[in-house]
């Protein structure tokens, strides 16, 4: 809370903007009665979170956010979404009751307040950080040392999708 606040005070509109969309499609998500429309909500909020990292000093936890979230997870939930045999899912409505809202906003609120109170009572050392040389680091071991790993993901995840988007047309 407090970067916040010191970001806003130093005259960075743009941080608190990014903070208002992160809250708005975050929100968007939590009120939308249509699934696919919910996803859109997601997508706003990831978008939000990615520009709050920028400002944080983490442009490549930023990019990370943007190709990992919205490129894989997010589009993987909208294809699945799309494809499901349930055609009316992309369309209906959500039927939730007053007590399982309740239920949830309770328990939101409280785990909320537990974070908030561990996270401001935590003794973070940050001097010591710097951020340069990890990326630095992390960049070089990812394209050397674990080049082959990451290909194999990757061609992994794309069987995965085909055979998802085989099956899905199978059944029609």
């Amino acid at each position: 809370m407090e970067i916040v606040l010191r970001e806003l005070q130093n005259g960075n509109v743009a941080f608190g903007i990014f903070c208002l969309i992160a809250v708005i499609g975050a929100l968007y998500v939590l009120f939308s009665k249509n699934v696919l429309y919910a996803c859109y909500g997601l997508l706003i909020s990831f978008l939000g979170v990615a520009g709050i990292f920028v400002f944080a000093g983490g442009e490549f936890v930023s990019a990370a956010q943007i190709m990992i979230y919205i490129g894989g997870i997010l589009i993987l939930l909208i294809f699945g979404i799309m494809l499901s045999s349930n055609k009316k899912m992309g369309k209906g409505r959500l039927n939730i009751e007053n007590k399982d809202m309740v239920f949830s906003l309770i328990i939101a609120v409280s785990l909320s307040l537990l974070l908030s109170f561990l996270v401001l009572e935590s003794k973070f050392n940050i001097s010591s950080f710097k951020p340069q040389q990890h990326i630095k680091n992390l960049g070089y071991n990812l394209m050397t040392d674990s080049v082959l790993v990451l290909e194999i993901i990757g061609v992994l995840l794309l069987m995965a999708l085909i055979g998802a988007t085989y099956i899905a047309k199978k059944d029609e």
